[in-house]
């Protein structure tokens, strides 16, 4: 069953990229959009159900040999036969993700079909999404990672064609472009940590690298340069230090691109390979070490720029770098369920927060500043209860979905000894709350802002984009209790049905510690609520106008967004940009100068050559003709044809001889 999963978005892209973009009605494109995604989330359904029921924990399907055996000298000195096969792995991770990706795929899918109503390439665009889609399930679903590498470049590609889909806007083509490159440099890490497993192990199978590392077959600073690598893979595909510039600038492309690649797929990628590969970050320690502490401070660092964005969904790019760093903790203090857990809670309020952000700037008529809105809660008031919801559900307030998850991870850090983590994870968590309720308090609070022409048109929007709002509201409030803690009252139950791939971690922490963390980190929430109420209500922001004038710099720096962007374009551009003009300078100058001054060199022995032959050679050879021309002349007057001057010459030659011989003898 669980084949089918990707085999009907597949289905769907093909069917609407090649025949619905030409011969179908819009209709039967989102109904052929939409059903192949729902079909793929039924099967999902079904699948989980099955797994469930089965004995095996994990069950593999291989459906032919893609790269058939070869012979491969290990690091070892061992000949070993390498294949690889186009197979398939469904396990209790595999499930979860699975559920997510197509769950939440198929309830953007819907909104689409009312966000996207009226743009002309209505086809492609869901042609692509379900491309998306495809590609996700296939990285999820790789047995191995040939396969893995397959959806790892297919949500590559996908990404730069949605981003970029308003491909005539310079902005959302140049965003395209930036996504795409940023990620081949994390990918190029990716394919290193694989070739790094394939000569010291001889196999790119998951199984198999999991077997060999917990049976000692894998030295710890192997482990490590392998880890580290396929990390810097997961940094571009889920957007954290030094590889996160690419996802601010993915706004341009339509909101419902922003909730899937930005929520529940693409950015999920890189935690999803690290939970997978768990057994070699956890051997090689270091490697857990650094994926901690680059989470840890991808979350204060990201948060910190969400302060001052004036972007609607500019501000849940950076949240969304912010909550994938948060999951990075829990994955680094080997809390895998943990960060698998904040994974699929943030699936379902970050879509949310997303699609209803959609939903502003859709009754705003495009309108994205935050600056020019005010007082949209009674003219939207469903957008603004679920945008409530979801704001309420990312701060951790107890109760939503976000709060159980996110206790977790800080839970884990604190009782794993990595105090600086959990301090860490504690400011982003207080910085995400204020950012979160300054959005809320600036778009639908205090005086009305926005322009004549966007009031003149303001409406809430349609049912088919309200309803998938209202489901993933209730999702983002229940979600959470699946992973309800012991000490509440429940049965970790999330961490127990991952036990299977991803191990069991305890935070063995008393319950009086725990429940005190968890007061800790939800005071901290409130408080940074209570003061974005303040600053942005009871004072309708000016302590922050103030704050900007007086910390001019750092402000400027900040929402420049420490000018990492102009530097990345400085050092990197730039340093191509030079590299391409001294390229271009020695082959001018150099290259072009040598066979040019060989040209020239030959041209001028040419002419001496020419010379010497006009001059020397052919002057010779005429001279010698001209000497015997002269010769045969003279020669030619004795030749008269008159007998008598023969008789004449032999009577003159004859007396010449007797006078000699007389004179001589």
């Amino acid at each position: 069953m669980f084949l089918l999963i990707p085999l009907f978005p597949l289905l769907g892209a093909a069917v609407n990229g090649l025949v619905g973009i030409r011969f179908f009605s819009r209709r039967a494109v989102g109904v052929t959009a939409v059903g192949a995604a729902g079909l793929s989330f039924a099967a999902a359904v079904a699948a989980f159900a099955g797994l469930l029921r089965s004995a095996e924990p994990v069950l593999v399907k291989t459906l032919f040999t893609w790269v058939p055996a070869s012979l491969v000298r290990t690091a070892g000195g061992r000949a070993v036969s390498l294949s690889l096969d186009l197979a398939f792995r469904y396990d209790s991770l595999a499930a979860v993700m699975t559920l997510v990706v197509t769950g939440v795929g198929l309830l953007i899918h819907i909104y689409s079909v009312g966000y996207m109503a009226h743009d002309r390439s209505y086809a492609r665009f869901f042609a692509y999404l379900n491309l998306f889609t495809f590609a996700m399930l296939i990285l999820v679903l790789g047995a191995n990672l040939g396969v893995m590498f397959i959806g790892w470049e297919g949500v590559g590609l996908c990404s730069y064609l949605l981003i970029g889909f308003w491909f005539t806007k310079d902005a959302a083509a140049a965003a395209g472009k930036k996504a795409f490159i940023t990620n081949r440099v994390g990918d190029f890490g990716f394919l290193l940590g694989t070739g790094i497993l394939i000569y010291a192990l001889g196999t790119v199978d998951i199984a198999g690298i999991t077997a060999a590392v917990e049976g000692g077959m894998l030295a710890k600073g192997t482990a490590t340069a392998a880890a580290l690598l396929l990390f810097l893979g997961a940094t571009g595909k889920s957007a954290q230090i030094p590889l996160y510039t690419w996802l601010p600038d993915a706004m341009e492309g339509p909101t419902p691109v922003s909730a899937l690649i930005h929520a529940a797929t693409m950015v999920t990628a890189g935690v999803y390979m690290v939970a997978r590969f768990h057994a070699l970050f956890s051997f090689s320690g270091t490697a857990l070490t650094v994926v901690a502490l680059t989470g840890a401070f991808t979350a204060v660092y990201a948060a910190t720029m969400g302060l001052v964005q004036t972007d609607i969904k500019r501000v849940l790019a950076y949240s969304t770098i912010s909550q994938i760093g948060t999951m990075f903790m829990g994955l680094g203090v080997g809390a895998y369920a943990a960060g698998m857990f904040h994974l699929v809670t943030h699936a379902f309020f970050k879509s949310l927060l997303f699609l209803a952000a959609g939903s502003v700037i859709h009754a705003l008529s495009g309108e994205q500043d935050m600056r020019k809105m005010g007082g949209l809660k009674k003219h939207v008031p469903r957008t603004y209860r679920v945008f409530l919801v979801g704001a309420l559900a990312i701060s951790g307030v107890p109760g939503l979905s976000g709060f159980f998850s996110k206790d977790e991870i800080l839970a884990s850090a604190f009782a794993s000894g990595n105090y600086l983590v959990w301090a860490l994870g504690l400011a982003g968590a207080a910085l995400t709350a204020f950012y979160m309720f300054r959005l809320i308090f600036l778009t639908f609070h205090g005086e009305e802002r926005f322009t004549p022409e966007s009031g003149h048109h303001l409406h809430e929007s349609p049912p088919v984009m309200l309803v998938p709002l209202q489901v993933l509201a209730v999702l983002a409030i229940f979600g959470g209790y699946v992973g309800l803690p012991r000490v509440l009252g429940g049965g970790a139950w999330f961490a127990r049905f991952l036990k299977t791939s991803v191990g069991v971690h305890e935070t063995h922490l008393p319950a009086g510690t725990e429940i005190l963390l968890m007061m800790v980190s939800v005071g901290v929430a409130v408080a940074a609520i209570y003061a974005a109420y303040a600053v942005y209500v009871k004072r309708r922001g000016e302590p922050a106008r103030r704050f900007s004038e007086k910390f001019k710099t750092l402000y400027r720096t900040v929402s420049r967004k420490y000018y990492v962007d102009e530097a990345y374009n400085k050092i990197f551009v730039g340093g191509v940009f030079a590299a391409g003009r001294t390229a271009d300078w020695i082959d001018r100058r150099i290259i072009d100068g040598l066979v040019d001054g060989a040209a020239g060199l030959a041209r001028r022995v040419s002419r001496l050559a020419i010379f010497f032959d006009e001059r020397v050679v052919d002057d010779a050879v005429n001279g010698v003709g001209r000497v015997h021309l002269i010769a045969s002349s003279l020669l030619r007057r004795l030749q008269t044809g008159y007998i008598y001057n023969y008789a004449l010459a032999v009577v003159l030659g004859a007396a010449l001889v007797i006078t000699l011989v007389v004179t001589v003898f």
